[in-house]
């Protein structure tokens, strides 16, 4: 029991940090912890770590939205088209052999802290309002479909992708951004956590438990952070984060 308290605590530490500063999914940061040392099977792991991801998201995004930086509008366009891709996704994925991409989010996870350090976002809300509303809208339902294929093809991932268009493609300022990929996340992450719930059965529930409660408080304690610091500040630091999770999740899948 407290090996599985100090797993589960260090797992959420990492998920909680990578949800609060950046939007990223606590799967790509638990499961592996799960599989690796507590030998938990991975479809388990996976559900568990969803599960994680719902509350630490969803106080996240409350957190962002009190410091208006939220835009739920498109949000909810992307969140719809993400979900039905998804499953889209997960269909043809079913069909071809795909053995290659397995650590795609991780490796994506390191390139985008090093993204973050190098090249900072430093777009304003000012610029982000001189965008043409339908322009958006259009946007955020195509950049849904990919994000959603791509997720369901691949597995994961869906945190990262959705920072990266978000900011590169879409135009966002870096927090609002982050809280509007937590605000989908908390949907999408709900929905996954159900649908492995409903077909793998019952979970260990101690594990999610010391789970939900170490990544809920670190995201609490990132999300704060974030939403007082400087642009050039939250760059860094969400560049330093996805950085070091990235190395440490593709050291834990070394170990598997």
């Amino acid at each position: 029991m407290l090996m599985k308290f100090i797993v589960c605590f260090i797992a959420g530490i990492g998920a909680g940090l990578g949800t609060g500063f950046a939007g990223m999914s606590a799967a790509a940061v638990i499961s592996p912890m799960l599989i690796t040392f507590l030998g938990m099977p991975a479809y388990e792991a996976v559900g568990i770590a969803l599960s994680s991801d719902v509350l630490a998201s969803a106080i996240s995004a409350y957190t962002y939205g009190k410091n208006k930086n939220l835009d739920i509008k498109n949000g909810l366009v992307m969140m719809v088209t993400v979900l039905i891709f998804t499953m889209v996704g997960s269909w043809i994925s079913s069909l071809v052999p795909n053995t290659a991409m397995g650590g795609f989010s991780v490796f994506m996870t390191f390139l985008l802290g090093i993204k973050f350090i190098v090249r900072p976002v430093m777009t304003t809300k000012e610029s982000m309002g001189d965008i043409d509303p339908k322009k958006r809208f259009v946007q955020s339902v195509l950049c849904g479909i990919l994000i959603g294929f791509i997720c369901g093809f691949i597995g994961a991932g869906g945190g990262m992708m959705m920072l990266l268009i978000l900011t590169s493609v879409l135009g966002y300022e870096l927090k609002t951004a982050v809280g509007t990929s937590v605000f989908i996340m908390t949907f999408t992450a709900f929905t996954g956590a159900v649908s492995h719930f409903t077909i793998g059965g019952a979970p260990d529930w101690w594990a999610m438990l010391f789970c939900i409660l170490s990544t809920l408080l670190w995201a609490r304690v990132a999300a704060k952070f974030a939403n007082k610091a400087k642009p050039i500040t939250l760059n860094r630091a969400t560049g330093v984060v996805l950085t070091v999770l990235g190395i440490a999740i593709m050291t834990v899948n070394f170990l598997q």
